[in-house]
């Protein structure tokens, strides 16, 4: 079977950047589909501490959970600086968070995950992979217009097209908030090991995955490491409370 012309309907691509959404949806790949390859994107961000986390969390995820072992497969990371060369914002300038005029946050990456969707498309496309799995969501989220349902359906529209096959995006965060998204991580967990395997894996995503936009990895919080005054953190945190309470 040629692999370029034949995706499995049962692999599966993780947009895998090292944080609590995509580890997320990684668990939630492997619950699905039969092999699951993940990648993660180098663009220059202040926080990268979150790239030195993705293979903390993919090892941890093999030791803690036998059944998810077999199916998560090859790690891909690739580098995406031109977004960084081309973006003046707060994720990859040493400038204060705030708003812009436009409304939108300064750490938009205007571009970001329409160019890792065309980078993963082409990388599924080699590796035979026919569904991309990416942690957007535009339901409690940092108002970033490229996290948007439309834009991942139109996204999904121009990569089939251009590929001359059936690319799917699948999003399972969408129309979550993130409450819900640590409910999702207990529920995920508890069925792949229904002896504790819940708590484990939210404490396995509070623990190694990484939120942060300062990249502070010194303070421990009950939801994680983080400086807890970016947005990030505030989301982060404000989920833990609410699904907690």
């Amino acid at each position: 079977m040629n692999a370029a012309t034949s995706p499995a309907p049962r692999a599966a691509l993780v947009l895998f950047s090292g944080g609590q959404d995509s580890a997320t949806c990684l668990a939630d790949a492997l619950t699905r589909f039969e092999r699951v390859e993940t990648v993660g994107f180098d663009y220059g961000q202040r926080h990268r501490v979150e790239l030195a986390q993705r293979s903390v969390v993919l090892r941890a995820l093999r030791a803690r959970f036998p059944a998810w072992r077999e199916r998560l497969g090859d790690d891909h990371m690739l580098d995406a600086g031109v977004i960084g060369q081309v973006s003046e914002c707060a994720l990859t300038r040493d400038v204060a968070f705030g708003m812009e005029a436009s409304g939108l946050p300064n750490t938009f990456v205007p571009g970001r995950n329409l160019l890792f969707l065309v980078l993963a498309g082409a990388l599924a496309y080699r590796r035979g992979l026919g569904v991309i799995v990416a942690g957007v969501c535009e339901t409690d989220y940092s108002g970033y217009p490229d996290c948007r349902d439309d834009a991942m359906k139109a996204m999904q529209v121009a990569l089939s097209l251009g590929m001359d096959r059936r690319v799917v995006i699948d999003t399972p965060l969408m129309w979550i908030d993130k409450a819900a998204t640590w409910r999702l991580a207990h529920d995920l967990g508890q069925r792949a090991d229904p002896a504790g395997g819940g708590d484990a894996l939210v404490e396995l995503i509070a623990e190694h995955t990484h939120t942060c936009y300062e990249g502070d990895r010194a303070q421990r919080h009950p939801w994680g490491y983080g400086c807890g005054r970016c947005a990030a953190c505030r989301l982060r945190a404000s989920g833990w409370e609410r699904w907690r309470t």
